[in-house]
């Protein structure tokens, strides 16, 4: 039996990283019997202790000092790697990749975060390491933290982004495949009944990701009365803010907690006229998947701020203006016929430059870097 090892960071965070290896996973035993995934985190391989520490310090840090956030974010993942000191952290892990390496004895390697990739790349390099490779990027862009140089095989969110592999590693176009960002085949089903009730009530998503960051408590307060829309607020781990949402009246608006199954959250998307959101990855992607127009309110430093532009530049996100009441500019927006011609427009091309555009497609690509050995 063949044996994919993937490799997100941070388990005690629901992240993107965890939600597309568990999404890989997923596409592996629907489709086949005789292949065999295991998802590990290197970090907690390591120190469990410090894995923990480590995410409530950065969840703390991001909450508190934002703006110190992103500036060492991009001193951090954007410096060439000729800029790097020697670091620290490569001297500790190594290592333990190697042990791990030896222990799990992988056919096939799946990195979703860049940790991984940039440690995997370097056993490579020096040819400790022949085991194939597959990068997968969960966002929008790709940062100088992810190895790149020697891996096999490369799942890249968008042409553009394939381009700018190919050019920067000299890596051959044939073993850069353009996915997307791949998420649960849960979302490539539909589970919308016939419209019901008032056409001119919109139905709204609200979601601040996984570990419910972002303003959307302030968001729903300001629209109680006299609002022509309904809410449905995602809160992920934030318990202060599921709390605060269902005091609010029923009619309104309706929490969820961090929500596990896939089947739920696919008739929640089936169920909504648009979303607001943080521009993560994963979500902008499920949302695309399912057609729904996404707004953005705001952006965590770092990352989101990055994808925000980039996601604005391809016209597939629509970024809510600062004085601007973020549910009734929504609202506005889904009845403004120009508007969301453009979004499907925009949407349209997106999907037809997505060269693997389904769990099977995925999944056959995978089967032959198996094969290849």
């Amino acid at each position: 039996m063949k044996k994919v090892l993937l490799l997100p960071l941070l388990d005690s965070m629901p992240s993107g990283h965890h939600q597309v290896a568990d999404a890989v996973r997923e596409i592996i035993q629907m489709n086949s019997g005789e292949i065999a995934s295991t998802k590990l985190d290197i970090l907690s391989e390591w120190n469990t202790w410090l894995e923990k520490g480590i995410v409530a310090g950065y969840l703390g840090w991001i909450r508190r000092f934002p703006k110190s956030y992103a500036w060492i974010y991009r001193q951090f993942a954007y410096r060439s790697k000729s800029e790097r000191p020697h670091k620290l952290y490569e001297i500790l892990f190594m290592n333990k990749v190697r042990d791990l390496l030896e222990r799990e004895q992988p056919d096939l390697i799946v990195c979703t975060h860049g940790f991984a990739s940039l440690f995997i790349n370097r056993l490579k390099e020096s040819g400790e390491c022949d085991i194939p490779t597959l990068n997968i990027y969960t966002d929008f862009f790709i940062n100088d933290v992810w190895g790149c140089s020697h891996i096999d095989y490369h799942f890249v969110p968008s042409r553009m982004v394939k381009d700018a592999l190919s050019s920067k590693y000299d890596i051959d176009g044939t073993r850069i495949f353009v996915t997307g960002i791949p998420i649960s085949p849960k979302f490539e089903q539909r589970t919308r009944q016939e419209e019901t009730g008032n056409p001119t009530v919109k139905r709204i998503l609200l979601s601040g990701g996984s570990v419910g960051l972002g303003n959307l408590g302030d968001l729903v307060k300001k629209r109680v009365k006299g609002t022509n829309c309904r809410v449905k607020v995602l809160c992920g781990a934030n318990r202060k803010l599921y709390e605060d949402i269902k005091r609010i009246p029923d009619e309104f608006a309706e929490a969820y907690p961090y929500i596990s199954s896939k089947e739920e959250m696919n008739k929640i998307y089936d169920e909504v006229d648009a979303i607001i959101s943080k521009p993560g990855g994963v979500t902008v992607s499920e949302a695309l998947r399912k057609g729904i127009p996404v707004f953005i309110s705001s952006a965590l430093p770092g990352q989101e701020q990055i994808n925000l532009q980039i996601l604005k530049e391809m016209g597939l996100v629509t970024l809510i203006p600062g004085d601007e009441d973020a549910l009734d500019f929504t609202c506005r927006a889904l009845q403004d016929e120009k508007m969301m011609q453009q979004f499907n427009e925009a949407a349209d091309r997106y999907r037809k430059s997505i060269e693997l555009s389904d769990s099977k497609s995925l999944f056959k690509v995978i089967q032959q870097m198996l094969e290849r050995g």
